[in-house]
């Protein structure tokens, strides 16, 4: 690029544009986008105010001295560039720079140039110079949910949010549960137009500042108008929708729309249209009337239209994208300058010229005035700065393409251009064509380049790695420095989990190390991967800046992970990187991340998880996994298994798997021994005696059934210590795990370790593995696992099952369930039916009790235990008392010193015993671990003993021969309790000789249970379980009845089940009563239910509560019937039973119990009972097996008791019905409960839908369901069955011809219907025809009073047409209306014609306005024809029809003076044309003759249509004119005639409404048009009366002010004493002007008040006619809105208070003014918001009435409603506008002393300093009143005696001041200002004045003295005046 000379200059000025100190740094050695090294400073915009309007050929707003300025921090920067010329002298440099300039490829947005006249450099984009306004040009690089990425010019790129994206109109268009829409619509390559909402905060650092775009065309079209568009202009536009023939555009504008049609959209270019989607297309025509614009969309027109030059286009219509028409205007240093569209003025820089590899020569390919098409880049509407781009690829209306990825290495690139201290061009040998790339100067090499141009020449090749791409320019990014070339990663994709890489620590904190590797990319190392052990401080290994190795753990995204665990780190095993990967065999490391008890979590690369089970962890026998092994811990793992699809993997952390031989291995389930190694806290670790093993562990729980044994039994084990028998429970591993459980190892065999092996209702023995909430787990063989259910778990509902059971309890289950798919087993751990039938519980407890005694005896050489050689149970032994306490005797051994008896209070027997006493006892018990003995005193033990012992040994072995033959297992005995131990009872049986026995008191699933308490002597009944033997450690053992219950042995239970069979009588016990079910219980846990229905036999006797005799607890005989299929969910199966008397009197009952079967015809009364009810239907039950429905129509036919259908029809109920259809195959009926008719005629129908028969016949009376209203005179829809409907005919509604019958109905109603005609349709449906009259036969209802009103109306209804004959009086509807007439309907079948001659006296402008659909119209029959069935009939009201023309148009009829009644036929600006009624005579009634006000807008008040009364004026017969009045002062004479009949009172004339004073309706209440009362005292409906006429009245006045203070009267009345100029007959003549006044008030006050009392409107027309006649009354204004209101009609009530406003004469201000204060209040009250709606009513209202007034009501309003907050601020502004007001201050003054606030006293001081002084004495003498009641009375004195200072003369002050004083009442005050007053020099008028107060205020008192005092003071007053 050619050189140019730069200035030096070494200071700037202050005044000249700042520069950002950051753009002044030196290129930074780093990765950043191409334009932070490409292009050089960016300079700031100018404000607004300083940009010329239209800036031609570049120029700017810059002096000559600020552009110097600029560029010589410009050139100081590239001087700072090109460090190599610091070191040469200045006198070369400064020459230098004179001759030499280095070229600005950065360019700025206005512009600066040398001279002024041409720019420099062309405008260029930056993070810099970029801001909020621009228009940009860009392409879609990301579509991601929530926003948009877009590659901005410059390489920039900025985001959109998906809210930004569209424009929100589009929102209702768009599908709401599309929550992916971006992708929809946007695509990666998308050319878009944007503009700039936003950047981030400047603090930020530049090179990350975000730039935040908006993509909506309301924003880029802004200013943009239908007269703006041409035709061949290319716009974009959303789909708004699709229609048939295209889709509606809308270009984010309300003025215009636009239309695709599907023929001009590309059918090739593979779009799905959706709304919302961004199109371009070429204007092809505009419809400016509809304003639409239509489009094309083919996309090789798009691309060649260019933009036509526009006259008058502003900067603001310039869209990025648009391609333009452009000429060669001057070449820059850095691009070409373009003119383009007439006006403007635009810059290519040298990145988007023709050529993508602009030469050094580029300059000679543009000559001035080149003609070319450029499309515009940028728009800056702040300083006019365009950028254009020639790149052939965006011409053409398309993103270049991108050849390379970021990373890529080409070699062999050639260097088209070199740019002088900038960088270098280049051209990459991408496939299929060649790419454009830009190297920085800073990314050349690693060292400092002097001389680019010296190093790298035209032509030559050179490596570049592609470093990033500019996708708008097509431009890549490169870089040459070496160290580019050595990294192994350089961008995220190069990055792969397991990679060993280097990283410089950037940065350290608590969570751990972010990491930089060579080519810049960023990764986390988290703490606990900084070391292999866990590490305190982090910063003191990890160091900033150090340079350390790494392994890379995983990539998400642009989320790199690493460690630096050194076995991680130097690891050589395989990388496991995802699951696929994972095979079985693979050895590989990884980290622990979790250890629990049943194994370890391990993660691997990439996020693989594994889980290495307990058995693989390589653990000691009872070691822990927390103990060996911790989280973050490196572990090499061995992949046994792996499931990919289910992402598991099985790990073990020993490397060589145990291989045993199937000879060696031992079974589950298999007996082995051992001997005990070590014992844990946990467990016992024996050596087990088998082969190929050599350990085993024993937990804790597992060494004994019972928990305290197990516990002592560890205690007491040592090492060496053998086991003769343990159990195999797990054998997965080289370490057993055993079991020393009595109750697993006795049944070993039984044990299952598959699921199969189990089978229901078996009982099994296990032991409880976990215990959670919900339920049990239990554990047999292996992993096999059974579940028992919180419900199955204990019988009662215990709360904490936690409780109740323990890990590791021995238990015995019975299962319930075995899902064979699932292998679930479900069981059931409840006592009742897993109880023990033998005594291994108890033979378990005693034998274990021996061994820990032998255990603990064991370091003794086993001497300790020869003591109970000695005590044999039975025995009698000698031992002396040793002592005696509260709990029994203490007995002592001579030969045993160590061992002790005991005997307790209860076998003493009686027998005293002393200490040191000798006594013989017999032995019960022996406990060998404690050495402790059981005795007794009782003889028969004693006796027992010494008997035997007195025969011989032979003999006594016999008899224990015999004794133990009397005892048979399984035998029941009855016991007595001798002694009660802890776990077990010490038995004796008298029945067999005293003998001992023991029973334990608990049971393997009851251990943690509350035991049954027992009491010694207790008689118990037990069962023999074993007998005495060495294996029961010589003890008879037997099973108390108490624990079993009620089970006996196996074969005992089946054969007593078998017992009960269907017939069975049974006695059962009622346990639950439900509303359809009695629950009971029988025999041995059996439980059955009695179905309501087989209670009782007697069909016709139908009982409403069957169970009403039956209590809980009551036993019942009752008789098996069946046994139900399923099971009950709490206990097992129900039995069926039944207590019908019939069951249980007959002997066979196998045929009563198959009647199973539908035996029921149609038609049948059953009795069934409701077991369900819901909106539509109630399910009953008939028998146990077969149900019916009833719906809700076929209930009942009164819609009372339809509404009520739910609680009529309660569970349990008993009803009675016919049954109407039969299903058998669902044994489902369905019941009416109205009869069948006997005889079927044959006009009944049988409807067969889904099996069920409806049948009907015509008369029938059913209850029905509106399902529609038809539109029109359709009439209405009704239901009457579940599928079947009727119509009501619009004629049947009614009893009588009602104006609109269908009021009152609606969808959903119920309604009772009458049966009129059913028929079939050609197709074959059914059509019924109903009626709804009430006074059909059959439809009257006994609380209906619509029979009666209707009672006395005449006429019948019409059915035939044989009823009706010529001149009969008919009312029908109207069904048609056509240009020649209507049709209206008589009846259901019967129609007439009406001629459009017959349809009005008068003239019918409009058929069908006047005679809408549906309206009610009386006629009389002209013809009838039955054979045609034609009627025709006439609306005209005309006695004969024959009646002559010339009677009809006769004006002799009619006379002067004449009161008629008319229809207005037309409204014209100056009258109303009126046509006489019964003639077809038209009169004139003039403007002037319609009221006595003045009416301004006859239209609003007058409608045509419209019928009126008036009186003939004149009548001119010559001229054949009749004019007419209807001024209320015609028809004054005319009162007593003005009663009419109901059906001619909507015709009468109303008479004006005199005017009324509104304050009753406008103060004191929060919504003044509430407030009216519009109904009369007696409530009845009263005809309008003639009012008064009031037009002589003048207006009155509307009081504002919600509270005058009382003083304006007192003013006012005294108001005569102020000037002593004025004579007294002026003041008489102004008083009783003034009570005139008054009284005429008063008078017409009462006269309307009586007149709307007894005849208020009552409807909408007669509020119409009032208000006509006195259209300037603003009470009756305000009332007719007040009417409305209280018809919630709120919108009416506002169009009445326009139409007010409208119609009320200007001059009548105070009226319009009542009407602005009513409207206010309806805004409030009804406003949404309230707020501004008030507001804008008011801001109304004062353009047209006094403002003042209007603001005082409005404050008013804020006051009453407590809106203190707007009330204080509508005060404030009111002082301020105004300040000369008296009233307004007076208002502020009484407002702060309401709400008790301070500031009174400034208040008053602004006020006088603002008002006008003669209003000083009111505002002050008012002030003092308003202080006196509601202030401080002393502050109102003070202003009273300071005026009265001033003014003493002033008698109306003295008086209001008297007045004040006399109503606080002290009296000594009021009379000493009495005093005051009397003692005054004052005219004698006014003296009289005082006296006469003084005198009235003493009468007052009452005292007669002080009475006397006055008139003796007064009298001394006229004397001395006399004087």
């Amino acid at each position: 690029m050619a050189a140019s000379s730069r200035k030096s200059q070494k200071k700037s000025s202050k005044d000249g544009p700042k520069f950002n100190k950051a753009s002044k740094k030196q290129f930074k050695n780093s990765k950043k986008q191409i334009n932070d090294a490409v292009e050089a400073q960016a300079l700031a915009l100018p404000p607004d105010d300083d940009v010329p309007v239209f800036p031609r050929g570049g120029g700017h707003s810059l002096t000559q001295r600020e552009r110097d300025e600029i560029h010589a921090e410009v050139d100081a920067e590239f001087e700072a560039a090109e460090r190599g010329l610091h070191k040469k002298n200045k006198k070369k440099k400064k020459t230098e720079r004179k001759a030499n300039e280095t070229v600005d490829d950065l360019g700025s947005l206005f512009g600066d140039g040398i001279s002024g006249k041409l720019p420099r450099y062309a405008n260029k984009i930056t993070l810099k110079n970029i801001s909020a306004g621009m228009k940009l040009w860009g392409v879609v690089a990301e579509v991601n949910e929530k926003d948009l990425v877009i590659c901005l010019p410059g390489g920039l790129r900025g985001l959109a949010r998906a809210a930004d994206a569209l424009d929100p109109i589009l929102d209702n268009e768009i599908e709401a549960n599309e929550d992916n829409l971006l992708p929809t619509i946007f695509h990666v390559g998308q050319l878009v137009s944007c503009i700039v909402l936003q950047l981030d905060d400047d603090k930020k650092e530049i090179g990350k500042r975000k730039i935040w775009l908006s993509l909506r065309l309301s924003l880029l079209y802004k200013g943009l108008s239908l007269e703006n568009v041409q035709e061949g202009m290319v716009l974009t536009a959303y789909v708004k929708s699709i229609e048939d023939h295209g889709y509606i555009l809308h270009f984010g504008l309300p003025s215009f729309t636009g239309f695709l049609p599907r023929n001009n959209l590309a059918e090739n270019s593979g779009i799905d249209v959706k709304p919302g989607l961004l199109l371009q297309g070429v204007v092809r025509s505009i419809d400016r009337t509809r304003k639409v614009v239509y489009l094309s969309s083919d996309p090789d027109t798009v691309s060649k239209c260019v933009t036509k030059d526009l006259k008058g286009i502003s900067i603001d219509l310039l869209v990025p994208g648009m391609m333009v028409s452009a000429r060669v205007q001057s070449i820059l240093e850095n691009g070409v300058m373009l003119s383009f569209l007439t006006y403007f003025t635009g810059t290519v820089d040298i990145f988007h010229l023709q050529n993508t590899f602009p030469t050094t020569n580029w300059k000679n390919d543009y000559n001035q005035h080149k003609k070319v098409n450029a499309r515009i880049l940028f728009v800056d509407p702040t300083s006019r700065a365009v950028g254009l781009t020639l790149n052939p690829y965006l011409l053409h209306n398309r993103a270049p393409p991108s050849h390379v990825k970021v990373g890529d290495i080409y070699d062999q690139s050639k260097v088209v251009r070199v740019d002088r201290g900038l960088g270098l061009l280049l051209d990459i040998p991408s496939t299929p064509v060649s790419t454009p790339a830009y190297v920085t100067i800073s990314d050349v090499a690693e060292e400092e380049v002097r001389k680019l141009e010296k190093k790298y020449k035209e032509g030559s090749c050179v490596r570049v790695r592609i470093l990033g791409f500019r996708h708008l320019e097509g431009l890549a990014t490169g870089i040459l420095k070496a160290s580019a070339f050595e990294g192994l990663v350089f961008t995220h994709s190069d990055v792969k989990p397991g990679m060993v890489v280097k990283g410089k620590v950037i940065a350290v904190d608590s969570f751990g190390a972010i990491v930089q590797f060579p080519g810049g990319v960023k990764a986390l190392c988290p703490l606990p991967h900084m070391s292999e052990f866990e590490i305190v401080k982090p910063g003191k290994k990890f160091k900033v800046g150090a340079e350390l190795v790494f392994r890379v753990l995983g990539v998400k995204s642009k989320r790199i992970t690493v460690t630096h665990k050194k076995t991680l780190v130097k690891s050589k095993l395989a990388i496991l990187s995802s699951y696929a990967e994972a095979t079985d065999g693979l050895i590989t490391h990884g980290w622990i991340t979790k250890i629990e008890k049943h194994g370890c979590f391990v993660r691997f690369y990439n996020g693989v998880q594994g889980f290495a089970p307990r058995s693989e962890l390589g653990l000691d026998p009872g070691c822990e996994p927390s103990s060996m092994y911790h989280v973050g811990q490196v572990v090499k793992c061995r992949i046994m298994s792996s499931i990919p699809a289910s992402r598991r993997i099985n790990l073990s952390f020993m490397m060589k798997p145990t291989r045993v031989s199937e000879d060696d291995l031992v079974k589950l389930g298999s007996l082995v021994s051992g001997v005990v190694d070590v014992v844990t806290p946990n467990a016992v670790v024996v050596y087990v005696i088998a082969k190929g093993y050599s350990k085993g562990t024993i937990p804790t729980e597992h060494l004994a059934d019972h928990l305290e044994h197990a516990t002592v039994m560890k205690s007491v084990i040592k090492p060496g210590y053998e086991f003769d028998q343990l159990l195999v429970l797990d054998n997965e591993s080289s370490n057993l795990l055993l079991s020393a459980k009595y109750s697993l190892i006795n049944s070993a065999q039984q044990l299952p370790s598959d699921a199969s092996h189990i089978h229901p209702n078996s009982v099994v023995h296990g032991y409880v593995c976990n215990i959670i909430e919900t339920g049990c787990f239990v554990r047999f063989l292996g992993r096999l696992t059974g579940f028992a259910p919180r419900s199955k778990a204990v019988d009662g509902q215990r709360a904490d099952l936690s409780k109740t059971y323990y890990v590791g309890q021995s238990v015995r289950s019975n299962v319930l369930d075995v899902n064979s798919e699932t292998g679930r087993i479900t069981l059931s751990l409840k006592q009742s039916c897993c109880s023990s039938t033998d005594a291994s519980f108890m033979q378990e407890y005693f034998l274990l009790e021996e061994k820990i005694a032998m255990l603990q005896s064991s370091k003794h050489n086993g001497s300790e235990l020869k003591w109970v050689e000695g005590f044999i149970i039975g025995s009698v032994i000698e031992g002396k008392v040793h002592e005696s306490n509260d709990f029994g005797v203490v007995v002592s051994f001579e030969k045993h010193s160590d061992v002790y008896g005991f005997i307790t209070h209860h076998q003493l027997a009686g027998a005293t015993v002393e200490t040191g006493s000798v006594i013989q006892a017999a032995i019960l018990d022996v406990a060998k671990a404690e050495c402790l003995v059981d005795l007794s005193l009782k003889t028969v033990f004693i006796d027992r003993f010494r008997e035997a012992n007195s025969n011989r040994q032979a003999q006594k072995k016999k008899r224990k021969r015999e004794a133990s033959k009397d005892l048979e297992v399984h035998q029941t005995v009855n016991a007595i309790v001798e002694i009660v131990k802890e776990n077990y009872l010490v038995l004796s049986l008298p029945e067999y000789n005293y003998s001992i026995g023991y029973a334990c008191v608990s049971d393997y699933n009851t251990q943690k249970f509350p035991q049954k308490q027992f009491l010694n002597g207790q008689s118990v009944i037990a069962t023999v379980m074993a007998l005495p033997s060495p294996s029961t450690a010589g003890r008879l053992l037997l099973l108390l009845k108490a624990i079993s219950e009620t089970e006996t042995s196996s074969s005992k239970r089946a054969k007593k089940k078998s017992s009960y069979d269907v017939g069975s009588l049974v006695q059962a016990e009622i346990t639950e009563i439900k509303p359809l079910e009695l629950r009971l219980k029988f025999g041995i846990g059996f439980h059955g239910r009695i179905h309501i229905t087989e209670v009782n036999d007697d069909k016709s006797n139908v009982v409403e509560n069957l169970f009403s005799n039956f209590k809980i607890g009551q036993t019942v005989t009752a008789r098996i019937i069946a046994k139900s299929n399923k099971p009950d969910m709490k206990k097992s199966f129900l039995w069926e039973l039944s207590v019908k008397p019939s069951m249980l009197t007959v002997s066979e009952i196998g045929s009563k119990l198959l009647f199973e079967e539908c035996d029921v015809s149609i038609g049948q009364h059953v009795t069934g009972y409701v077991y369900k009810v819901d909106n539509e239907w109630a399910s009953l039950t008939i028998s146990r097996h077969l149900k019916a429905q009833l719906f809700i129509l076929d209930s009942a036919c009164e819609p009372s008791e339809l509404q009520e259908f739910q609680r009529r029809f309660h569970i349990g109920k008993a009803v009675t019905g016919h049954v109407l259809s039969i299903n058998k195959e669902k044994k489902l009926l369905r019941l009416v409960l109205r009869p069948f008719q006997d005889g079927i005629s044959d006009k009944t129908v049988d409807i067969s839908n889904d099996n069920m028969h409806t049948f009907i016949h015509e008369g029938d009376i059913v209850g029905g369901r509106i399902s529609k209203i038809l539109s029109g005179v359709g009439g209405l829809v009704v239901q009457i069955g579940p599928h079947l409907y009727g119509r009501v005919h619009f004629t049947e509604l009614k009893n009588i011809c009602v104006s609109d019958p269908l009021s009152g109905y609606h969808e959903g109603q119920f309604v009772k219907c009458k049966v009129l005609e059913i028929s079939r349709t050609v197709r074959g449906t059914l059509h019924v025809e109903l009626s709804l009259r009430l006074s059909l036969d059959g439809m009257s209802s006994t609380n209906s009073s619509d029979l009666s009103t209707d009672a006395d109306t005449p006429g019948k209804h019409l059915e035939k047409i044989e009823d009706l004959s010529p001149n009969m009086i008919v009312q029908g509807y109207v069904k048609n209306v056509t240009s020649k007439g209507c049709f209206i309907m008589l009846s259901r079948k019967l129609d007439a014609k009406v001629l459009l001659s017959n349809l009005s006296d008068g003239y019918v402008e409009s058929p069908e306005k006047e005679f809408p659909i549906g309206k009610l119209v009386a006629g009389r029959v002209l013809s009838v024809e039955p054979l045609s069935k034609r009627v025709e009939v006439t609306l005209k009201t005309s006695d004969s029809r024959t009646a002559s023309q010339s009677e009809i148009n006769n004006l002799s009829n009619l006379h002067v003076g004449d009161i008629v009644i008319g229809q207005i036929k037309r409204v014209e600006s100056y009258g109303l044309f009126i046509t006489i009624e019964n003639t077809n005579l038209v009169g004139l009634c003039h403007v002037s003759e319609l009221s006595e006000d003045h009416v301004d807008n006859i239209e609003t008040i007058f409608r045509a249509g419209e019928k009126v009364k008036a009186k003939i004026l004149k009548v001119d017969k010559e001229k054949r004119r009749i004019s007419l009045g209807m001024k209320s002062s015609y028809f004054k004479n005319d009162a007593d005639n003005l009663q009419m009949s109901s059906e001619e009172e909507s015709d009468e004339a109303i008479e004006e409404v005199g005017s009324y004073n509104r304050s009753s309706l406008l103060e004191n209440s929060s919504v003044a048009v509430q407030d009216i009362d519009m109904e009369s005292e007696d409530g009845g409906s009263l005809v309008l009366a003639q009012i008064q006429s009031r037009a002589s009245v003048p207006p009155l006045e509307v009081n504002l002010d919600d509270e005058q203070p009382d003083m304006d009267n007192g003013i006012s009345q005294n108001q005569g004493h102020t000037d002593e100029a004025k004579t007294i007959d002026e003041k008489n003549n102004r008083h009783a002007k003034k009570k005139e006044k008054e009284e005429r008030e008063q008078e017409i006050r009462a006269a309307e008040e009586r007149l709307l009392e007894k005849d208020a409107p009552r409807t909408p027309d007669e509020f119409e006619r009032l208000v006509r006649s006195s259209p300037n009354s603003s009470f009756v204004w305000i009332k007719y809105m007040a009417f409305m209101l209280s018809m919630a009609d709120v919108e009416k009530a506002r169009s009445i208070a326009e139409r007010a406003l409208q119609t009320i004469n200007i001059r009548e201000e105070n009226e319009k003014l009542n009407i602005w204060v009513a409207y206010f209040n309806l805004e409030n009250e009804y406003g949404n918001p309230p707020e501004e709606a008030v507001v804008k009513v008011f801001q109304r209202a004062l353009q047209y009435c006094d403002p003042k007034k209007v603001h005082l009501a409005l404050l008013g309003l804020y006051e009453r409603t407590e809106q203190n907050k707007l009330a204080d601020e509508l005060l404030y502004k009111m002082i301020k506008k105004f300040k000369h007001s008296c009233k307004v201050w007076l208002r502020r003054v009484q407002r702060l002393l309401k709400q008790q606030q301070e500031g009174v006293q400034a208040v008053v001081q602004r006020a006088l300093l603002s008002l006008p002084r003669h209003k000083h004495i009111k505002f002050i003498s008012q002030t003092a009143i308003l202080e006196f009641k509601n202030g401080v009375a002393d502050r109102g004195r003070s202003m009273f005696e300071g005026i009265l200072h001033e003014y003493p003369k002033r008698t109306d002050l003295w008086s209001i001041y008297l007045d004040q004083e006399i109503r606080l009442g002290d009296v000594d005050l009021i009379r000493g200002l009495f005093e005051r007053a009397i003692s005054l020099s004052l005219p004698p008028k006014k003296m009289k004045f005082l006296f006469k107060k003084y005198l009235e205020y003493e009468k007052s008192l009452g005292e007669e003295e002080r009475i006397e005092y006055v008139k003796q003071k007064a009298m001394e007053y006229v004397e001395s005046t006399l004087a």
